[in-house]
């Protein structure tokens, strides 16, 4: 074999084992599946997104003939310092089968895909599972009646908010944590156990401070 031949190879030898350290260091970093503390269910207030999201008031969730109110922003595995694990695999996009039957309660497919791709991957779960899991969570949550198809604007309390989930879920009141940027009703999050039990938030979760959030009506 040449000096030149020697050399190449040599060379060529170097570069895949620098190749695979720096894939093992990478893989390395990634948060491990399941090592959470508990879930953090986010449901989006759709008139209060569409009303502070000009450049969405086309997208389905704000299409007034769907008459959409609370749905769903995701399912995030959580610590209770308040920080999360994120992107922890690698996957394949979610199945258009999936993305269709997420649609009515989750309605934006790019929601979907980055949902699962930076937070359900952390869960432990299977695509399916994750999303099956958010389905079962969304339809057996107890709505209170002032939050189905409001038709009109109206003012509440934070806490008030909080004790009507409460009481409709018959669930702590500390589980519900509602979001009001503005002083606006924008979402209501629910600490949930990872077998999907209520349970307290911790307080790493934010509050709302506003002494009354307005609540825009269901178009």
């Amino acid at each position: 074999m040449t000096n030149r031949l020697l050399s190449a190879c040599l060379l060529l030898a170097l570069v895949c084992s620098l190749t695979e350290t720096s894939l093992a260091q990478r893989k390395t970093h990634l948060p491990s599946p399941s090592t959470f503390d508990y879930y953090l269910l986010t449901l989006s207030w759709a008139p209060e997104f569409c009303a502070t999201t000009p450049s969405q008031r086309t997208s389905a969730e704000c299409d007034p003939k769907k008459h959409m109110g609370l749905v769903v922003h995701g399912l995030w595995p959580q610590y209770k310092n308040g920080k999360w694990p994120q992107d922890c695999t690698g996957t394949p996009p979610v199945s258009s089968a999936i993305v269709n039957q997420m649609m009515p309660i989750m309605p934006a497919s790019g929601l979907i895909q980055h949902e699962w791709a930076k937070h359900g991957t952390c869960s432990g779960l299977a695509v399916d599972q994750y999303f099956a899991a958010i389905q079962k969570l969304y339809n057996k949550l107890s709505v209170p009646d002032d939050f189905k198809k409001p038709s009109s604007s109206s003012e509440a309390g934070p806490s008030d908010i909080e004790q009507k989930f409460a009481t409709a879920n018959q669930a702590p009141t500390a589980a519900f944590r509602v979001s009001c940027p503005q002083n606006a009703f924008s979402a209501v999050e629910i600490c949930l156990t990872k077998d999907f039990q209520y349970q307290a938030c911790p307080n790493t979760v934010k509050e709302c401070r506003a002494s009354q959030v307005k609540v825009l009506p269901v178009p």
